[in-house]
């Protein structure tokens, strides 16, 4: 899909050579080749092209004054805007996804088949950081999910652009190769989890989790353990079962294990895999439950980011994954609002509505990974509540922890990923509402602050391990749309995790918390 080249861009056959232009203000666009540089002298004059971010301006080399059509192979030269420089790296890394991805959806627009993209000259980042950022900007640009279309003989449709080519222009070819290498392992486990989300749920089963678990497994070296039903019930998982209860499809709990060296810190993470979720008893409306079909983007983003982890093998880490699946329907054996369920840990809690699932399947994992795997720290990723969506829109994830040096290191692994998060607090006065007369704890704190006691429920299971919540539920789907992110499933999460299993520091330590 992406390789590199050294070879002088203008001698390269393919259907687009794309640059990238900087906006400088009285001055005609920043453009790596001086040739086309001059030929935007005109479209800049006239107001066409000035470079700014999104702008696209398209050339035939056999129409342009100053070009020979002997001198450029490419059908046609795209120059891309990247906007007017940004202060900090964070910004720069995003204005390159950006512009890339700009690239990538008008190449299919354009139906290329093959575009040559040649890296600026104008953006103030490490080659590394370059050629990682233009490259998931192109790979996740170019997403498509057709899967289930058929398409008549006559339909004229835009598929995909089959291979881009990243030029280094003036950077090193080594680290743009290595940075090309990590983009294009993030981007590509940010597409598993867009194409696990557009599943269906008859599509996308806890089963089908199984077997992508055993499959990276099988390729990578991973370790991995299903647990079934029955495993579930000797261990005495009362969450999981009870969202289960009323499905015919049985429960999966999956595991996997990326290893170093004992000596290493252990990360752990959990992702909600909730393969569609009607609300159990607590049904929800009627209008728009297809999308409920996502509400297992928290494990997808999990075990697409192990596959990204288990290629770029970072040395310093130990990292456990683990994916409570089931769904969560309603039948005459589904749990009821007031029934009392027994978590793995013992703790007791109150059914108030079988809506609120994701925090019970979630608790059971937690719970049992911190006592198995004895992690350093814990991160769990769920679309958990549409309260974060009235708090955050769509614009933010929601991120509540118990640990200020795991809070920063999620807080800077997002910024890298371009995924924001916002930090929400925690305190005793939230847990109050979560108080039931009857049981431990009761599934739901009401309206109020519905994100945060989601969170404390969740904290009851973790004991001491600093640990982080992510709620997705406002990003996971509908996040604010991009040139690199469609509407629908958008990924996210699965680079920002990616971002800080390779950014570790250890919690503790002088520094931890910073990159």
């Amino acid at each position: 899909m992406i390789q590199t080249t050294s070879r002088e861009p203008r001698s390269l056959s393919s259907d687009i050579l794309v640059y990238f232009a900087a906006e400088t203000g009285k001055k005609t666009p920043d453009c790596a080749d001086p040739d086309i540089r001059k030929i935007l002298r005109v479209p800049w004059k006239n107001g066409d092209f000035s470079g700014k971010e999104g702008q696209v301006f398209l050339i035939y080399p056999s129409m342009a004054a100053g070009l020979h059509k002997k001198d450029i192979r490419a059908g046609r030269i795209l120059l891309v805007g990247l906007g007017k420089p940004e202060k900090l790296d964070s910004a720069r890394r995003e204005q390159l996804r950006l512009a890339a991805g700009t690239a990538a959806r008008k190449g299919i627009d354009l139906k290329a088949k093959e575009m040559v993209v040649v890296l600026p000259d104008s953006v103030d980042l490490p080659s590394r950081q370059m050629a990682e950022c233009v490259t998931e900007g192109l790979i996740l640009g170019n997403y498509r999910f057709d899967k289930y279309k058929t398409k008549s003989e006559d339909e004229d449709g835009t598929g995909a652009v089959e291979r881009f080519i990243l030029h280094p222009g003036s950077h090193g070819e080594s680290a743009v190769r290595k940075g090309m290498t990590r983009g294009r392992h993030a981007a590509l486990a940010a597409c598993t989890t867009r194409d696990m989300a557009n599943e269906p749920g008859n599509g996308w089963t806890p089963e089908r989790f199984a077997l992508y678990g055993n499959r990276l497994a099988r390729e990578y070296g991973l370790r991995c353990q299903v647990l079934d039903k029955q495993e579930m019930e000797k261990l005495g998982m009362g969450g999981i079962l009870a969202v289960n209860q009323g499905s015919a499809t049985p429960p999966r709990l999956v595991i996997l294990e990326y290893r170093t060296r004992k000596k290493n810190p252990t990360l752990m993470l959990v992702g909600k895999g909730l393969t569609f979720d009607s609300g159990g008893v607590s049904l929800k409306p009627a209008s728009g439950m297809e999308e409920m079909k996502y509400d297992m983007c928290g494990g997808a983003a999990v075990m697409a980011a192990m596959e990204a982890i288990a290629q770029e093998k970072p040395a310093g880490i130990n990292v456990v994954a683990l994916v409570p699946a089931t769904d969560n329907m309603p039948s005459g054996t589904a749990t009821k609002p007031g029934d009392i369920i027994t978590h793995y840990n013992g703790k007791t809690s109150e059914i108030i509505n079988t809506d609120a699932e994701g925090r019970l399947i979630l608790a059971d994992a937690l719970a049992y990974g911190v006592e198995k795997f004895r992690p350093d720290g814990v991160v769990d990723l769920a679309t958990l509540t549409g309260a974060v969506i009235i708090g955050l829109g769509h614009h933010h994830t929601g991120l509540l922890a118990n640990n200020d040096q795991l809070a920063g290191q999620l807080l800077r692994a997002g910024e890298l990923a371009g995924e924001p998060l916002w930090r929400l607090p925690l305190g005793r006065e939230y847990r109050k509402q979560l108080k039931s007369e009857v049981a431990d704890l009761k599934n739901t704190g009401g309206r109020p602050a519905g994100t945060i006691t989601a969170a404390c429920y969740l904290e009851e299971f973790v004991g001491e391990v600093p640990w982080a919540h992510l709620d997705i539920a406002g990003t996971a789907w509908n996040f604010t749309e991009k040139s690199y992110i469609p509407k629908g499933p958008s990924g996210i999460g699965t680079r920002t995790i990616i971002n800080l299993v390779l950014h570790w520091k250890n919690l503790g330590q002088p520094g931890g918390g910073k990159d």
